[in-house]
């Protein structure tokens, strides 16, 4: 019960709004306020560039979801981060990566749940078990869906409008070589689902605590094989594309190895290897940003090298 109360107050939490610009310790920050779309609603866009930003070359983009999470934990609700900042700058010393930025997409608030879900393999379960669905709770004063799935309209936004208008403020390379996408948990799903529908806009994601169960239990539960289902019919040309999955063994990742086991079935089908495709245990880390940035490095490096 009290695991149960802890994941809850995570999903809860992780969608709350906080104002203040984080500041990283490495690189810098630039803030779009209220990024307005005709598909979400508005929401914050943090983009994070390397200390040795010019004009004068191109770079990479690597696309987050839950962007308040990512650079400072002074300013998060649970105080931890991923460390993005820290992480890129490391590899990027290095050399062991391309250079690149950052975009830091806020997520929905109370409709976190509802935009991150991928939307067609929901829309494939039966009327009545997608009602059901929709009608579970959170907690006692918050629905878990705050409404019908809309992920389908959250990649629009990101394809549509927030990309262009990244590729024309800053010195990008647009091409799927140069373009990836990233998140956990639910930002897991929504990073697998944005490469499988935009194979020609991403060329790689990483998935780290992929939420396979969609809901918190894994029991007669029918969403991982509607995932899976979709995954079979849709993962991109392993030639061209690169997919990361990871999961740790404690709390809410406790529930992942059995689907993931599943997954890497479906990714050697559909040839993918070790060349284009990761997928790593991480024996006792747990599903928090602390347990994240510890192996963000892995994928960062794998996507980015």
């Amino acid at each position: 019960m009290q695991l149960l109360k802890t994941l809850l107050v995570w999903g809860l939490s992780v969608s709350g709004v906080f104002a203040q610009l984080p500041q990283p310790s490495s690189g810098s920050l630039q803030r779009f306020e209220n990024f307005a779309s005709q598909y979400v609603a508005p929401r914050h866009i943090d983009v994070w560039l390397p200390t040795n930003y010019t004009p004068n070359k191109k770079y990479a983009v690597l696309y987050m979801h839950d962007g308040q999470m990512l650079y400072d934990s002074a300013t998060t609700w649970n105080k931890q981060e991923w460390g993005v900042d820290e992480a890129l700058t490391q590899l990027s010393q290095n050399q062991k990566i391309k250079d690149c930025i950052v975009v830091g997409v806020w997520n929905g608030g109370k409709l976190r749940h509802s935009e991150y879900f991928p939307q067609k393999p929901f829309e494939s379960l039966p009327a009545s078990v997608q009602d059901s669905l929709l009608a579970l709770n959170r907690n006692a004063n918050q629905a878990l869906f705050g409404a019908k799935v809309q992920s389908d309209q959250y990649l629009k936004f990101l394809v549509k409008e927030l990309k262009p208008f990244i590729d024309k403020k800053f010195s990008t390379f647009p091409d799927a070589a140069h373009t990836f996408v990233a998140g956990s948990s639910m930002g897991g799903l929504i990073s697998m689902y944005a490469i499988c529908e935009y194979p020609k806009i991403f060329g790689g994601a990483a998935c780290l605590s992929t939420h396979w169960t969609g809901v918190f239990r894994a029991e007669n539960n029918p969403i991982p094989q509607a995932f899976m289902d979709y995954m079979q019919k849709k993962l991109p040309n392993p030639r061209r594309h690169k997919i990361y999955f990871d999961y740790g063994t404690a709390t809410l990742d406790a529930l992942y190895k059995p689907f993931q086991v599943k997954v890497d079935a479906i990714m050697q089908n559909k040839g993918y290897n070790a060349q284009n495709w990761l997928t790593r245990e991480f024996v006792g880390e747990d599903h928090s940003e602390n347990a994240w940035r510890k192996r963000l490095a892995i994928p960062l490096e794998f996507l980015l090298q």
